[in-house]
């Protein structure tokens, strides 16, 4: 599956270049779900780059869209 990864990694949302999930997404869901938290793909650009996964600051962000 290393192959889907480096491809993934291309398309990889997240501004945490140094994190070693990137490219793997089930282990970024597992991650963030361990922790009550949404993967950086899940939030706006702007919004991502606080890195601030919070459930309540993805619901925060997708009200203030609105």
């Amino acid at each position: 599956m290393d192959f889907k990864k480096e491809a993934n990694k291309s398309n990889c949302a997240c501004t945490y270049l140094a994190c070693p999930r990137r490219g793997d997404c089930y282990a970024c869901v597992e991650h963030h779900r361990g922790n009550a938290e949404l993967p950086g793909c899940f939030f706006t650009s702007e919004s991502e780059k606080t890195y601030d996964r919070s459930i309540k600051n993805f619901i925060q962000t997708i009200a203030d869209k609105e």
